[in-house]
């Protein structure tokens, strides 16, 4: 390991039943560095959340978006959200992650999201990272490479999962998109897609071999790329609750 390279590991709170503070109890207690959590906008929930870092001693990395459809709303929504989540003075996040825009905005439209988040990283010091999210910018491999091929500072969180549900497949087939992608990862979302989906039902069981030794070779390579930088890499744990879970017919049960 280089010494000088940083790996966190985060945990999210998706699927928890509890209260924050209970969260971000055991959060530390099964070892992780801290959490992802979407940027509260109340000042009570945001203070809430603040005291239960604190005292459990935690790292942590803000979920921002906008949800209208229409471009304006949603820009507005987006541009509040992040600069908030980005210029608070509590507690410094290591990241933000960005669900941004729409897979229906224009090119130029979901510029502009882009365009912001580049001009706020450079006023705070702070990585701000685009998700490769279905129903968003970076939806799909072949659309993500006009942005890449076009601006220079994008940074994304690597969701491929995504990406192989979208294109379903392994991606073996867009070989030059992939490694560009991956030279401008700074967060990952472990989540293991597969062609006909974004989330196998068990890493575990051999089914998933293939699936998942492609995973790991795209995360090793982002991995080997963040030492050669000396950089950090953060990562979110990516198994996630039903329905992203497959499901049990009529019982909603795992």
């Amino acid at each position: 390991m280089n010494k000088n390279f940083e790996l966190k590991i985060l945990a999210t709170n998706w699927g928890f039943g509890g209260t924050i503070d209970e969260y971000c109890s055991k959060v530390k207690h099964d070892g992780y560095d801290g959490i992802e959590i979407w940027w509260p906008m109340e000042k009570k929930d945001q203070d809430t959340l603040f005291a239960a870092l604190k005292k459990n001693n935690l790292e942590v990395g803000f979920l921002t978006a906008g949800h209208e459809s229409n471009y304006d709303q949603h820009f507005s929504t987006f541009r509040n959200m992040v600069d908030a989540a980005a210029k608070n003075t509590v507690q410094r996040p290591l990241y933000v992650n960005c669900h941004s825009g729409r897979d229906y905005f224009s090119y130029e439209q979901n510029k502009t999201f882009i365009d912001h988040t580049i001009q706020l990283a450079k006023e705070t010091g702070i990585k701000i990272c685009h998700e490769t999210h279905r129903s968003r910018i970076l939806f799909a491999a072949p659309v993500a490479r006009q942005y890449f091929d076009k601006i220079p500072g994008l940074r994304i969180t690597y969701d491929v999962s995504h990406w192989c549900n979208v294109s379903e497949s392994l991606l073996d087939d867009q070989p030059e998109t992939v490694n560009i992608a991956l030279q401008r990862v700074d967060h990952i979302h472990a989540r293991t897609g597969h062609p006909e989906g974004p989330q196998v039902n068990d890493p575990r069981a051999p089914e998933w071999d293939e699936t998942m030794k492609a995973h790991f070779a795209w995360w090793d390579k982002i991995v080997e790329l963040k030492k050669q930088q000396v950089d950090r890499l953060t990562t979110l744990r990516g198994f996630d609750p039903p329905s992203y879970m497959p499901t049990l017919p009529y019982t909603h049960h795992p």
